[in-house]
């Protein structure tokens, strides 16, 4: 069993101290308005995001990010950082991403990690060159300091995603634990695939047009009563 296998755990465990089950990302709104009320739309809202959201955006922006670490391109981190933080459609889920990329960086700093393992000679110093990093790019950094293949490391990426939307939906909707444990079924299952495809596309073949989720998240922040952030 290699080392970078238990690092890639505890970047996907829930453990990690960043934040994430204090967000629902505009699904505690969906269960609000009644488009969320069981397992079955649950699974249906949830697959759709990862689907049509999540892992043909966020995750190739991820696995791209991923491959810069590699190659020691600050210039390249830099681009997919400003972009990715710009796509973000709402207000909490722009905070979303740099509070939880704050909270990654300064635990990184925390576990005295080092840079990541890079081909390049330019000799950056990991987060440290990056004031308000999204929450990929620390991810990907961490990723790369453990020197994780990229096509685990979305595949991980997506299981957390995943996992914060189901433990979301067991509160909010509210569903039982077995439920919960049958949508991670049915979500894991469509990960392989979706995690290679991510992997492999080309940042010009991506697009993150969820207008259902992107209206969620804008209503959420005027939600009159609320357990989540966004």
């Amino acid at each position: 069993m290699s080392a970078s296998l238990i690092r890639l755990l505890q970047l996907a465990s829930p453990t990690l101290p960043v934040g994430a089950y204090t967000y629902s990302q505009g699904l505690e709104w969906a269960v609000e308005s009644g488009a969320v009320r069981d397992e079955a739309s649950a699974l249906q809202w949830i697959a759709g995001c990862l689907q049509f959201g999540v892992a043909r955006f966020e995750a190739v922006y991820l696995a791209h990010m991923l491959r810069a670490w590699q190659a020691d391109d600050v210039e390249r981190l830099s681009e997919l950082d400003a972009e990715f933080i710009a796509s973000r459609e709402t207000a909490e889920l722009r905070v979303e991403t740099l509070q939880m990329g704050h909270s990654l960086a300064r635990l990184l700093a925390d576990l005295d990690c080092p840079r990541p393992q890079a081909g390049g000679a330019n000799g950056h110093l990991g987060l440290n060159g990056f004031e308000a990093p999204s929450f990929p790019l620390a991810w990907s950094c961490a990723a790369a300091t453990w020197q994780i293949n990229v096509e685990e490391a979305v595949a991980a990426y997506l299981w957390a995603w995943a996992e914060n939307q189901v433990m979301a939906a067991v509160k909010a909707v509210p569903l039982g634990q077995t439920a919960g444990q049958r949508l991670l079924l049915a979500l894991g299952a469509r990960l392989p695939e979706l995690a290679g495809e991510a992997a492999d596309a080309a940042i010009a073949t991506t697009h993150n047009y969820l207008p259902a989720f992107a209206i969620a998240s804008s209503r959420h922040e005027t939600q009159y009563t609320r357990l989540f952030r966004s």
